[in-house]
This record gives structure tokens, C-alpha cells and sequence, in this order.
């Protein structure tokens, strides 16, 4: 019988109950900590801060989102608001020609024609039609083929129509009027050609007017289409941008109060001077005020008598078929001036200042040269320690005192008086310090007198004049050679050997640091310009502005009201010049003076760099000046101090600084030259810095940009010395041709030397009389580096005027 077979009882799964495994050997936070291998969690990007940046729900995102399309909504109908109704301000459409053959005048008649609009067109004066069909009317401002007219009449209009000619290209002429209109800025452009249906055979006048859409993209980018002035069509559809758009506006222009002056009356008297010169206009921009200046652009600055209305007579009273209105009535009073008013000033009252005892120090009582803050460095010795003397061994205190000056070393038992160890071996290769006078004692160097088991001793012995005067000028020749190569010191000057260094530079300084080293400006006071410490002075540039600009927000004739500005204190001799395109109101203090500065941009298509206070006629804004600017860097030091520049080149930018009044805000800047009489009769080498500034010949050659004024911050011209190491003895080097006379070592003796590679070091003494000195560095240098100590002087920013003052 077999054996039984055992068998194993189990149990159904569905009966089993498994527990729950233990998971927590990573959650502890000992097995978290390191498990983050002191790995720090990145924070969220981009932190909300304030409530407006909080995760919101789709609720109040959909709401906010409906709040800003209102807000949109709401801007844009007060924007159009005052073009709305019979007697709303009209839009303003400059017309400008880009080739002599446009004929301006035949394009307005066109556009009129297209929506069967009848009136006399005049290519001289602006023309104001009613459009009925959209219920809106537009102010024709014809522009002449002239670069100041079309500057000044597209700065006034809220749509530009640019005019090219299907047959003539676009000059030069042309391209520096859209060069120069893009630069002070611009609002919409609808682009026209005039003669495309002239163009034969008709195949090609769709390739002409895809070119011309080229070329009008390269400057507004914008244009979608170029119109034709003899389609119908097309004019009606531009008359319908015209009238329907949404003028973008021209920022710096809106944030003031302007209009377009449409009518000047003198009053009948024959003083020099009348207070009552109306200017007649629609008001544009912000409010107008009386308490505010105006400037009219030919003219000048002006005070306000008073603002009365000027409504058309087309306007008045519909509702009396009599028209029964009363012309002698007194006009309407808008606005006049109150205590608050602004006059004429351009600086601060004078006051009387006391002496102070912080006034600079007279040029006969200074010792040396200024570094840093004030601190004069003498001549006088006493403060430096001895100069051991040679002297032979044995030899006490007391007899050292009747030696004068170092005796023979032809004997060996000479030593120094301070030497307590006589038996002490000096490594060759440890070198004392500058101002103990010792260096160590190299035996492979060569000196004038032979070997010596003393620190370094020379026999200087002078050479003749002769001989210097044909080194020197054999050094400088070849010097100039490799600055012609690598311009490398750009601001090295040379000076003549029988000229004092301490005179010729003697409005110079030191400076420890260019961009940390304060900079004592008591020493400027008598080389300051007239008036400098009467100019504007501003603390708090961005919060002044901003006082400024809400102040402009409220008050004022509203715009979009017709107007008569009277005007106060008007010379008689501007009769004789051009009636004025445009009034601005000025914000308040822009006709203060004060250090103006742009941030200029040099165009890469000039070819020659600008030179510094060379003479130029800029556009800031409303105002045009002709100006002399300096140029210094752009940075931002702790020290506020900033090096000037001799010359702009062309692509590069600088901050152009001049004397001249305030002007709030970034506004953009038009640089100009006279462009040179091309005469055969006159010679290539005539003077052109005599003749008067014109606006008949000028050249757009850059543009900019205005930032903050600032009276405190310093311009310093650099002027370098340079020097030639004449012997090298390890550290101590004996330099030649920075100077030429003793007395020029010892008054610059505190300043720091530098080298082309790098290498720093001072002035220890001088040798001879004709200007060697030993000086220390802080290394070895190369005998084919250049030596050199850089001094600084402040450059005053010099006065504009008004281009107004100059051309009439």
C-alpha cells in the first residue's frame, strides 16, 4: 500500500486581507533633507507683489477684460469728440511734396472733387472744407518743397499726406524731408502718387507703384497702399481715412496745449513795443492757459494778456433767421492770467554772496598739483624722511652732521650711517620701498658710474640743448607714427620744451580715480560761464515732470474752442518777418535756463566725425537754436564725472550738453549743418566758420533724444603726458621727454604714473635741469612701452541762441 500523500489546505484569495505597506521611509524629514542634497526649491517666476497680480478666476479676468475694452472705448470717442458736430475743431491734413514737379494744389482739388466738394484751393495758405458725407472737416495745410516749412506744418497735422511722382524720383532734397519728418515725429501717413496714369504703356504702372510702396515702407512701415491722385476711387477712399480714423497723435506735441494759427492782427499803433497782438486759432492738445508762456516758432517767447472766444460766423446762432447778433459786443472772456502767472525770466534773481573761507586757493600760493579733494601737495621736504648718506664706517652722529652731501665711494669702508648690521646678506631679489630711497643691488646692471656694492647710484650728467632738441624731435616722429596706427592716445598732448607745464596746465588736476574720485568744484568758480549759478537747478527731475505734466491736465480753455490770443510786449520789427505756422503753450518753467542735454546719435552716413563746440542748428521740440555743443560719455558714475569727447563719430552716440531752456519730457532732437558753398571760385582751404548760420543749405547729420538736466554734472577734458623710459633698472625706471624742467617735476611729483601695459607707479626725484626723473613702478616694464600721467580739466557747456535771433 502507498504511502498516504499529504495535501495542503488553502484558503479562497477572495478571503485574504493584505495590509497596508509601511510608506513613510522618504516622508520623515530627515530622509526629505536628504534626499534635497541641499538643493533649494526655485521660487515661482515672475512674484506677484501687489493684488492686481494674484491668480484671479475666469469671472473676474472676463470682467476685467470688459473694463479695459470700456476704458479703450471711452479714449478713443474723447479723442474724436472734439472733431464731432457742426463747429468741431477740423482735422488737420498737411500735404507734402517730395519732387519739384508735384503740383499741391491739383492734389486738394482731386480730393475734394471725389466727394463733390467745390472751393477755392490755394497752394499758399491752409483751406477748410466741409465734408458732409462724413460729417467732418479738414484743414488743407499745402507744405512747400522746403525743409523748415514741411517740418513746421507736419508737426501740426493729424494726418500727412505724402505726394510722390510717378515720373521724377525722390531726390535728396525728398529723402532729407522724410528723414527730418520721421525724426521730430509723426501721426498717420496715407501715401499718394500724382501722374501714374501718364506712365506708358499701362502695364507698367502697377510696378511703379510697387516701387514707390517700397520706398515709402522704408520710412513708415505702416503705409499699406499707395493711392492714386487720378482715380476717384482712390481719392474717395482716402478722403474716408481721412475723416474716419483715429488720428495716433504726436506724443511730445500732445502733452502741451498748440494750435495752428490761422489769423495775426497787429494792432494800429507806431510804439516800438504793442500789447495786443491777437492770434487767432483752435485750441489743440491740453487746455490752454493764460498763466503759461507761449512760443511762436520765428518769433519767440511770449506773455498772454488774455484768451477770448473767436467762434466762425457760420457757427453762431442758427436758430435767428435775422442773425441777430451784436458785433460791437465785448468778446467773450475765456481765461486771463492770475498772480500765479509766469514772466520772463530766464534766471535767477542775483543775489549778493558772502565770502566764504571755502574759496579756492590763489594760483601764487599753491605748491603743487591738485588731486582729488583739495589736497596740495608742497614742495617742502620735511615731511619726507632723510635720505641716508654715504659716509665712511665709524663714523658718529655728530660728525655725519658736517657732512653736506654723499662722500666718495672710491674706498671700501663707506657705508650707511643707519646700517647696524654690517654683515647681513640682502637677497637679490627683495626690493625696498619707493620711499625709503633703497633699491637693491642688481651687478649685471650698468650704470655711469660702474659697479657699486651700494643701492643703485647714477651720475647724471645733462646732455647739450643740441642734443636734445634732435632726440626729442626724433622720439616724437616716430611717436606720431604709431598714434596715426593705433590711436591709442587719443588725448596725449605734447608740449614745447621752453613751455612751462605748470602754466600751460595749470586749470588741470589729478585724479586717483576717474569714476570715484570726488571732484572739488570750488576750484571752477572763476572759470564758471556768466550766470552759471543763476541757471535752473532741478533735484528731483522725474518727480518735477510728473508735477508738471498733471498740472497741465487740468484748466485752460478746453480744446477744440476757437480762440483769440492776445499777446503782451510784442516788438513791431517782427512784422517784417514770417507770420508763424503754430503756437505752443509752454509748460510751466520751460523758459528758464539751464544745461540742457541729449543723447545724441551721430548718422553712419556722415563721413566726417563732429568735432566738439563746432556750430550746429538743432530742433528741440518747438523751439530751433543754433548751439555749440560738448561731447562726454553716456555712463553713469558714482562721481557724476564724465569724460569729454573731442570728437563725435559718425554711428556712435555721446551726451551733447549746451546752455539753453528747460524742456519737459523725452522729447526728440534734430541735429543740422550748414552744408558748405559748393563755389569753384573759392578755395578748398577757405575758412567756413565765419559764414552765418542758414537754413537754405542744411544737412540732417543726427538725432537725439533729451534726458535730465543737471547743472552738477562735470565734464572733464583729459590731457596725457607721455614719457619715455630712457633706463630700466628692474623696478626704477629713468623717464625723459614728459617734461623739460625741473620745477614742472616737483609741481607734478604727487600725481600717479601709468603705463600702456598696465603698470603703476610715482615720481621719486627729478635729475638735472632738463626734466629726467627717476619714478618707481610696481613692476618690471617693457622697454618699448610708453609712460604717461592723465590730468583733468572741467569743461563749461556754452550758451545757444535763438535761431530766430541769428537768421533775421
Amino acid at each position: 500500500m502507498a504511502p498516504t500523500q499529504t495535501v495542503q489546505h488553502h484558503h479562497r484569495s477572495t478571503t485574504k486581507s493584505t495590509q497596508k505597506s509601511y510608506k513613510s521611509r522618504h516622508a520623515s524629514k530627515s530622509a526629505l533633507k536628504d534626499k534635497a542634497k541641499g538643493k533649494v526649491e526655485r521660487q515661482e517666476r515672475g512674484t506677484r507683489k501687489t493684488p492686481h497680480q494674484q491668480l484671479k478666476s475666469k469671472l473676474d479676468r472676463r470682467n476685467q477684460a470688459r473694463q479695459k475694452q470700456q476704458l479703450k472705448h471711452q479714449e478713443k470717442a474723447q479723442s474724436l469728440s472734439i472733431f464731432s458736430g457742426q463747429s468741431g475743431a477740423p482735422r488737420h491734413v498737411a500735404v507734402v511734396p517730395l519732387s519739384v514737379d508735384i503740383d499741391v494744389a491739383a492734389i486738394i482739388r482731386a480730393l475734394n472733387e471725389s466727394v463733390d466738394v467745390s472751393a477755392d484751393i490755394s497752394s499758399d495758405s491752409p483751406s477748410r472744407v466741409r465734408v458732409d458725407r462724413f460729417r467732418q472737416t479738414l484743414n488743407y495745410i499745402p507744405a512747400k518743397y522746403d525743409l523748415m516749412n514741411a517740418l513746421d506744418v507736419c508737426r501740426m497735422a493729424d494726418f500727412v499726406v505724402l505726394a510722390l511722382s510717378a515720373q521724377v524720383e525722390v531726390d535728396a532734397q525728398g529723402e532729407l524731408l522724410l528723414r527730418s519728418i520721421e525724426g521730430q515725429g509723426i501721426s498717420n501717413v496715407v501715401a499718394m502718387v500724382q501722374g501714374l496714369d501718364q506712365i506708358n504703356p499701362a502695364k507698367k504702372r502697377p510696378q511703379v507703384a510697387s516701387s514707390l510702396k517700397s520706398f515709402a515702407n522704408h520710412f513708415f512701415p505702416a503705409v499699406e497702399k499707395v493711392l492714386s491722385v487720378d482715380s476717384r476711387q482712390e481719392c474717395s477712399n482716402a478722403i474716408r481715412s481721412l475723416c474716419t480714423a483715429t488720428p495716433k497723435g504726436i506724443r511730445w506735441r500732445d502733452e502741451r496745449s498748440w494750435m495752428l494759427v490761422e489769423d495775426v492782427q497787429w494792432p494800429e499803433n507806431n510804439s516800438d513795443v504793442v500789447d495786443d497782438v491777437v492770434i487767432t486759432g483752435v485750441v489743440r492738445g491740453k487746455g490752454l492757459k493764460a498763466d503759461r508762456l507761449v512760443h511762436l516758432p520765428g518769433w519767440g517767447d511770449f506773455q498772454v494778456g488774455s484768451i477770448t472766444a473767436a467762434p466762425l460766423a457760420t457757427a453762431r446762432g442758427k436758430r435767428d433767421d435775422d442773425m441777430n447778433v451784436d458785433e460791437s459786443e465785448a468778446p467773450q472772456l475765456l481765461d486771463a492770467p492770475s498772480a500765479d502767472c509766469d514772466d520772463l525770466a530766464v534766471v535767477a534773481p542775483e543775489e549778493i554772496e558772502m565770502e566764504d573761507d571755502s574759496f579756492p586757493v590763489a594760483e601764487e600760493e599753491r605748491k603743487g598739483v591738485l588731486l582729488d579733494d583739495h589736497h596740495y601737495f608742497s614742495d617742502d621736504d620735511s615731511h619726507i624722511p632723510p635720505t641716508p648718506k654715504r659716509l665712511p664706517k665709524g663714523t658718529s652722529t655728530y660728525q655725519s652732521a658736517w657732512y653736506l652731501e654723499d662722500v666718495s665711494d672710491s674706498g671700501s669702508d663707506i657705508g650707511d650711517d643707519d646700517d647696524e648690521d654690517e654683515g647681513m646678506e640682502v637677497d637679490e631679489d627683495t626690493t625696498g620701498a619707493p620711499e625709503d630711497g633703497v633699491f637693491p643691488d642688481n651687478k649685471d646692471a650698468m650704470t655711469e658710474a660702474g659697479q657699486s656694492e651700494y643701492p643703485q647710484s647714477e651720475m647724471f650728467v645733462d646732455k647739450s640743448p643740441e642734443d636734445d632738441a634732435k632726440d626729442l624731435e626724433e622720439y616724437r616722429k616716430n611717436r606720431r607714427n604709431e598714434a596715426d596706427e593705433d590711436l591709442e592716445f587719443p588725448d596725449e598732448i605734447e608740449l614745447h620744451p621752453n613751455v612751462l607745464a605748470r602754466e600751460r596746465l595749470a586749470r588741470f588736476r589729478g585724479l586717483k580715480s576717474f569714476k570715484t574720485s570726488p571732484w572739488e568744484t570750488s576750484e571752477d568758480r572763476p572759470h564758471e560761464p556768466e550766470d552759471w549759478r543763476r541757471l535752473l537747478q532741478i533735484g528731483d527731475y522725474k518727480g518735477s515732470k510728473n508735477r508738471t505734466m498733471r498740472e497741465a491736465l487740468v484748466g485752460g480753455v478746453a480744446p477744440g474752442v476757437r480762440v483769440n490770443v492776445h499777446l503782451r510786449a510784442v516788438p513791431t520789427t517782427l512784422r517784417s518777418r514770417p507770420q508763424p505756422v503754430s503756437l505752443f503753450s509752454l509748460l510751466r518753467h520751460e523758459h528758464k535756463q539751464t544745461v540742457v542735454n541729449v543723447n545724441m546719435h551721430l548718422s553712419s552716413s556722415v563721413e566726417e566725425p563732429l568735432k566738439a563746440k563746432e556750430e550746429l542748428i538743432v530742433q528741440c521740440g518747438p523751439r530751433r537754436m543754433v548751439v555749440n555743443p560738448i561731447f562726454s560719455a553716456g555712463d553713469n558714475t558714482p562721481n557724476n564725472v564724465h569724460k569729454y569727447d573731442r570728437y563725435l563719430h559718425p554711428g556712435r552716440s555721446a551726451i551733447a550738453s549746451w546752455i539753453g531752456p528747460l524742456t519737459w519730457g523725452a522729447v526728440p532732437v534734430l541735429v543740422f549743418k550748414n552744408m558748405p558753398i559748393q563755389d569753384p571760385e573759392v578755395l578748398d582751404s577757405a575758412d567756413d566758420h565765419d559764414q552765418q548760420p542758414s537754413i537754405d543749405r542744411l544737412e540732417l547729420i543726427g538725432t537725439g533724444t533729451v534726458v535730465a538736466p543737471d547743472q552738477a554734472r562735470v565734464v572733464a577734458k583729459r590731457a596725457i603726458l607721455t614719457g619715455h623710459p630712457y633706463k630700466i633698472h628692474k623696478k626704477v625706471v629713468t623717464v625723459r621727454y614728459m617734461f623739460f624742467n625741473q620745477e614742472d617735476i616737483h609741481w607734478f611729483k604727487a600725481l600717479q604714473l601709468w603705463t600702456r601695459r598696465g603698470r603703476s607707479g610715482f615720481i621719486k626725484e627729478s635729475l638735472g635741469t632738463h626734466g629726467y626723473f627717476k619714478a618707481t613702478f610696481d613692476a618690471k616694464i617693457n622697454p618699448q612701452d610708453s609712460i604717461g600721467i592723465s590730468l583733468y580739466k572741467r569743461v563749461f557747456p556754452r550758451k545757444s541762441r535763438a535761431l530766430e535771433d541769428v537768421v533775421y
